[in-house]
């Protein structure tokens, strides 16, 4: 490919390959091959000059690649692709600012050459349409805005005032463009975070042989095998084998249901337990995800309760506007001074107002790598009281080592308690069973599959055979309570003392308990600082649940200085407990990133995942924080109170400026096209403000002082 270097500065890299030197979606193609890299961040092009932006991980390596990458494409490796959300995002802003321009430009040019009769005919012309909604809402008998805004064209044409009328329809127009803008990206960003991003799954041949393949080549009738904790990418039947799927991302319910053979399985639900072979239905476009995803944009349920309030207001205002018309005609007898009445609409800037600043709220939100589902989970953030943390991967790092490993008999020796433990535990990608494996690697303690098929019971442990003996690992609960491990005196004295120190993870073979791994995970740097902050910022209570031992969970209480805390918490207690909080009338945060977190998110009137949760996790959440970083939880509180705060100064902005115009108007002081021109000059004001953003400086750099504070 030819192209050359425009802009060379930083991390930012543009080139130009000249107009149609590749089409709109064989752009989108060159960008997804870029984005294969892992360096590179982000890939914008445009068709029309052959432009390509390109962001990525600063460095002169990292540049050579991508030019080697460009200088080897052909017009044969061309090929069609989707936009990402980035280039979406873009090009919905691009249509947007040239509708816009296109408008402003046909109004001044218009005005300055057009003669008044044909300025006044497409005046009239113009008007059909608010005219005609308002007659609609007139034989529905309903009283609302587009009936009040469609009287108001009307009565001014009656008027003569053709410059006022046409005035009112050019700025109601402009706050409808800027509303649909909105209203486009935020169905655009809520889309993206509800799409599956799935690159590959494992099709089962038909000789029972799993193989990897992009998930884009998969057809209806082919067999795909989905583990334990994964997203079902399919439309499909289970033909094999059993599981527990957690189907919140379509019903709602947090509840697991049971999967086995001749069952339906849905895209975007997550199986909690077991694995299943699913024959493929449907894939892509065609599974019932996407066609919820298509109904997003009409969603009562994702609006506010302040939005529907707004919207409610809004209507309700317009019969005082028809009566304070009809009492200022009926008192003054002059058309004029009514006609001044009837153009200053209260309504109409609350209901633009409102949910503009919901959807910019939400739009921020993403700019700051925070995906938020609706605009109601933004306003229950803000008004949250309570926010419940899960301890492991939330208020801690995820990175748990193993500090110590006891054997508790004479059967095993220490090194072969961890190999036992690391050869059970390999199958698992939860943290502590990565930290069991990663310490029998570090001191070179091979192990062969000595053991049967494993099975693993959330939130309890791992059951398996174990040279034709029933292995069991796991929490205490689960060995002594559940499986019923027999423990010796002297055990229960060794137990003790480790217990008051560590997380303890139990071993036991054929019903004995034979060794503890003994696990420490420090807590982020970060969280302390953070749990002050929302305090500081209106969270009055701050619980921590785990499923650690007492001793392990109140060292971290201390450390973080939470004061409320519940330990050996099983998933089902975690629901509980936030339902418990919520019936004492606390408005309740819960966070986590866990399998065993997802009954609790879905139970929360807000819930938050963060960058690495599991997958569950993620579509059970209603706000997804793509970083690493808990500092994201302050900003987004200060978002969201902001974004209440913006709604309350609107509505007396609003109140402020249309009274005095009705006071204007009633005296005489103003004409209606006065009155007109300012009240609607002044709702597209307020509805161009409403999209600004609201958070400070300050608030991005909170997190940088404090890393500073804590290296000193």
């Amino acid at each position: 490919m030819k192209y050359q270097v425009m802009y060379d500065r930083g991390n930012r890299l543009r080139l130009r390959s000249g107009q149609w030197a590749f089409t709109k979606k064989e752009g989108y193609g060159i960008a997804s091959l870029l984005l294969d890299q892992d360096f590179i961040q982000e890939v914008l092009t445009s068709h029309k000059n052959g432009s390509i932006l390109i962001y990525y991980e600063e460095g002169e390596e990292n540049k050579q690649k991508i030019f080697d990458i460009l200088n080897k494409i052909t017009l044969d490796d061309l090929f069609e692709a989707e936009p990402t959300q980035t280039q979406v995002s873009k090009e919905i802003t691009d249509d947007f600012y040239y509708k816009l321009m296109g408008m402003v430009v046909n109004r001044f040019l218009g005005r300055m050459f057009l003669p008044i009769p044909v300025k006044n005919f497409l005046a009239i012309y113009r008007s059909l349409k608010y005219i005609w909604a308002g007659l609609d809402s007139l034989t529905s008998f309903t009283i609302d805005v587009a009936l009040l805004d469609g009287v108001a064209v009307a009565g001014a044409l009656m008027q003569k005032q053709y410059a006022p009328a046409g005035s009112m329809m050019f700025l109601l127009s402009i706050s409808d463009a800027l509303e649909d803008y909105t209203v486009q990206k935020a169905k655009s960003t809520l889309k993206d975070s509800l799409a599956l991003n799935i690159d590959s799954v494992w099709v089962v041949g038909d000789d029972g042989e799993e193989r990897q393949c992009p998930a884009i080549e998969i057809d209806k009738g082919d067999k795909i095998k989905v583990h334990m904790g994964d997203i079902i990418p399919v439309d499909g039947k289970v033909i094999d084998g059993e599981g527990m799927v957690n189907e919140a991302s379509m019903t709602g319910e947090p509840l697991a249901v049971h999967k086995k053979p001749g069952k339906t399985v849905h895209a975007g639900t997550v199986i909690e337990e077991g694995n299943i072979v699913v024959e493929v239905y449907s894939m892509n476009k065609e599974t019932r995800l996407n066609k919820i995803i298509d109904l997003i944009e009409n969603s009562e349920e994702l609006k506010a309760e302040t939005q529907s309030k707004a919207e409610k207001l809004a209507d309700s205002i317009v019969p005082y506007s028809f009566l304070a018309t009809a009492l200022t005609y009926l008192f003054t007898g002059n058309a004029s001074k009514a006609l001044s009445v009837l153009m200053v609409d209260f309504s109409c800037a609350i209901k633009l107002t409102t949910p503009l600043s919901i959807i910019s709220a939400m739009r921020e939100a993403s700019d700051n790598r925070m995906m938020v589902k609706g605009g109601k989970f933004l306003e229950n953030y803000a008004n949250a009281d309570t926010i419940v943390f899960d301890k492991t991967g939330t208020l801690t790092n995820a990175t748990p080592k193993v500090v110590k490993v006891v054997p508790m008999s004479r059967r095993y020796k220490r090194d072969e308690i961890l190999r036992i433990a690391a050869c059970i535990e390999e199958h698992f990608a939860h943290s502590i069973a990565t930290a069991i494996v990663k310490q029998a690697e570090e001191e070179g303690l091979k192990h062969e599959e000595d053991h049967s098929e494993v099975e693993y019971i959330v939130a309890h442990g791992i059951v398996t055979e174990y040279e034709n003996k029933r292995a069991v690992i796991g929490s205490k609960h689960f060995l002594f309570d559940d499986e019923k491990v027999k423990i010796t005196k002297t055990q229960e004295k060794k137990l003790k003392k480790e217990e008051k120190e560590h997380s303890v993870v139990y071993l036991a073979i054929d019903g004995k308990l034979e060794g503890i791994i003994c696990i420490d995970d420090p807590v982020r740097e970060e969280a302390k600082y953070v749990i002050e902050e929302l305090k500081q910022l209106g969270i009055e209570h701050v619980i921590m649940l785990t499923g650690d031992s007492e001793s392990g969970a109140k060292s971290s209480a201390k450390a973080l200085g939470i004061s409320e805390y519940k330990s050996q918490v099983l998933p089902e207690d975690k629901s509980r407990i936030i339902e418990e909080l919520k019936e004492e009338g606390r408005t309740v945060i819960m966070v986590g990133d866990g399998i065993n977190d997802s009954p609790a998110l879905a139970t929360a009137d807000v819930s938050v995942s963060m960058k690495h949760s599991s997958d569950i996790a993620r579509e059970v959440a209603d706000v997804s924080l793509l970083s690493d970083d808990l500092h994201d939880l302050v900003t987004l509180r200060k978002l969201s109170e902001a974004m209440l705060d913006k709604i309350n100064n609107n509505y007396q902005n609003i109140v402020a400026v249309n009274g005095s115009l009705l006071v204007l108007g009633v005296l005489g002081v103003i004409p209606p096209s006065t009155s007109s021109m300012i009240h609607n000059l002044s709702t597209m004001i307020f509805g161009a403000m409403s999209t600004k953003s609201v958070l400070k400086d300050e608030d991005y750099t909170e997190a940088i002082e404090v890393e500073a504070i804590e290296v000193a």
